[in-house]
């Protein structure tokens, strides 16, 4: 899960596909609607590091297991030379990687399509631009699978 301006999103990690998008107004955190992004079959879900605490909030699922990264300023902090802190850093290394895979649909809505900034006044507008450049990114993503099944 990552923010593209207004709208949390949810991206599924084994296909990179984006199952639910959140428009939200700018002073509306990531974290009060990380559990409302989940469709309910998770049992992990991955988050960057401004989601601490999301497992502690009221409307948390007690079936899902949250990996959220450490904050940078304490992954730094970290002495590789401890066999416990090298252990620490390795299994962040681990989530940056899942965490980077589910990052590739704010790419192709940012390169493919051109989406670098809202451009519409109200929250409506920009929320509808936002499901139709992801659902465009799904097919973006899903193409040469779609192209190969007609084939």
């Amino acid at each position: 899960m990552e923010t593209l301006h207004n709208s949390p999103s949810c991206v599924l990690a084994e296909s990179g596909l984006v199952h639910t998008v959140r428009g939200t107004s700018g002073h509306v955190s990531d974290i009060a609607e990380a559990n409302s992004l989940l469709h309910g079959q998770e049992r992990v879900a991955f988050g960057d590091a401004g989601y601490q605490g999301v497992e502690k909030r009221p409307d948390a699922k007690a079936d899902v297991t949250w990996h959220v990264a450490m904050r940078p300023s304490i992954r730094k902090a970290l002495n590789k030379d401890n066999e416990a802190d090298a252990m620490v850093h390795k299994a962040e290394k681990l989530k940056a990687g899942i965490r980077a895979k589910v990052e590739h649909p704010f790419r192709v809505v940012k390169r493919q399509f051109g989406f670098v900034k809202v451009r519409y006044l109200g929250l409506k507008k920009n929320t509808a631009q936002l499901f139709t450049l992801f659902a465009l990114s799904n097919l973006w993503m899903v193409g040469g699978k779609l192209m190969g099944v007609g084939a």
